[in-house]
């Protein structure tokens, strides 16, 4: 069974080339320039580069321009909002002219990527679905809990929210390696757990949903520091050194050892 690394540092013969995809704050993308930086400070150096940044936002929600001129790295900002307005496209992939314009929206995400001769690409809250290929994810839960039928349980934007109402005592991040579908590619990394810690029992929580929303978002919020921060630097380090590798199969494998709920640390 063939099993191949995500990307193999000795047969490029140089550190991989990574553009950093993002939306809005791009806090993630922030720590993974603050890993890269310390890596160049050790023996060695990094053996990533993060080339360039992309927003599919060009409103002041997204911080990428000033990320990118604090590290001193080319902005692309392609406003995919209104790409679909003018074109009278709504943004959804569930119908076939939908996803035809969402393929001919990311075509410029495309050409710059092959134009930098990107390896990776790392998305660091990048709200958009996207149908470039090659790239890495972070999502804040655990995605090798799986539902009776087998199919992951805690995916899509509300995933802490449903993981604190199914009455989860633990929340975890995960990165995967993106496919067409919905938080379903291959789960490389799980991060340490952030304890659920509610104001009240959870069945009279639940009867203010307001109130319920606040807790949840505050614990997503203080699982960014516990997860998201620590894993998704951490994920795109391993890939860079050769440690990630996927079978045929999609499975994953850490070192040549197989990690089919995901690497820990």
């Amino acid at each position: 069974m063939a099993v191949r690394p995500i990307f193999d540092p000795i047969r490029a013969g140089r550190p991989m080339r990574v553009a950093a995809f993002m939306s809005g704050s791009g806090t993630n993308i922030v720590k993974l320039l603050e890993h890269q930086k310390g890596l160049e400070a050790e023996p060695g150096g990094s053996p990533f580069q993060v080339i360039f940044i992309f927003s599919d936002r060009s409103d002041g929600a997204c911080r990428g321009e000033r990320i990118a001129l604090e590290h001193g790295l080319p902005y692309f900002s392609y406003d995919t909002r209104a790409f679909h307005r003018i074109r009278g496209v709504k943004r959804t992939v569930k119908t076939p002219e939908g996803l035809a314009a969402r393929k001919a929206y990311d075509e410029v995400a495309r050409t710059l990527v092959r134009a930098f001769e990107i390896d990776v690409i790392a998305l660091g809250g990048y709200m958009s679905y996207i149908t470039l290929d090659h790239c890495v994810n972070v999502h804040p839960a655990d995605l090798s809990i799986l539902t009776p039928e087998g199919n992951r349980r805690f995916v899509g934007d509300r995933a802490v929210h449903d993981a604190i109402e199914a009455g989860e005592k633990s929340l975890r991040s995960s990165t995967l390696w993106t496919d067409e579908g919905v938080d379903t590619g291959p789960l490389l990394m799980v991060s340490e757990p952030l304890a659920v810690s509610l104001p009240e029992p959870l069945e009279e929580l639940l009867r203010d949903r307001v109130r319920f929303d606040e807790v949840a978002d505050a614990h997503q919020e203080r699982l960014k520091e516990v997860g998201d921060w620590k894993i998704f630097p951490r994920t795109v380090e391993m890939i860079a050194r050769g440690r990630f590798a996927l079978d045929h199969e999609g499975r994953v494998y850490v070192d040549g050892r197989p990690v089919p709920e995901g690497f820990r640390e």
